[in-house]
């Protein structure tokens, strides 16, 4: 008897859960959430920066510490992780190491954020640092060889 009372409240929670879904669609679904699927423009940050700009920024400071093969790619329409990459080679792993530490500097002063994280600094072939919206990947021509981001991200713009 327990049982049938349990799964008669799972059937009558499950028709309820279809029955809410059923009435939303798109986007008024995914805006119960807080998200919204209009990826054609890219996040401002938390200080109302747009990630285009710390983009900008982040290549800027690349070129100025004679970073090669700096590359940004436009992700809005692509992904949902990111709006832009930043890549770029430093020709070993000392400048790539500089590289990310004249980034991280000029970010933070002209656009006032932070990287969430930085990744690789150890190994120094591919640093990565995570702004949110935008994703800073600095290789050492060996790695960016061999991993290619540019290829795999084929279909997106550049600035």
């Amino acid at each position: 008897m327990t049982d049938e009372i349990l799964n008669t409240a799972d059937s009558a929670d499950e028709a309820t859960l279809a029955a809410d879904t059923d009435e939303l669609t798109g986007d008024e679904a995914l805006e119960g959430f807080g998200i919204s699927a209009d990826r054609t423009a890219a996040s401002a940050s938390s200080r109302g920066v747009e990630a285009v700009e710390v983009a900008r920024v982040a290549a800027a400071a690349a070129d100025e510490k004679k970073a090669e093969d700096i590359v940004v790619l436009d992700l809005t329409e692509l992904s949902d992780v990111c709006d832009y990459f930043v890549i770029a080679t430093g020709s070993n792993r000392r400048l790539a190491d500089s590289v990310i530490d004249e980034v991280e500097e000029r970010v933070a002063k002209v656009c006032g954020e932070h990287p969430f994280s930085i990744e690789g600094r150890e190994e120094g072939s591919w640093i990565l640092m995570d702004y949110g919206s935008v994703i800073v990947h600095v290789f050492t021509p060996e790695a960016r060889d061999y991993y290619r981001l540019e290829k795999l991200w084929g279909d997106a713009p550049t600035l």
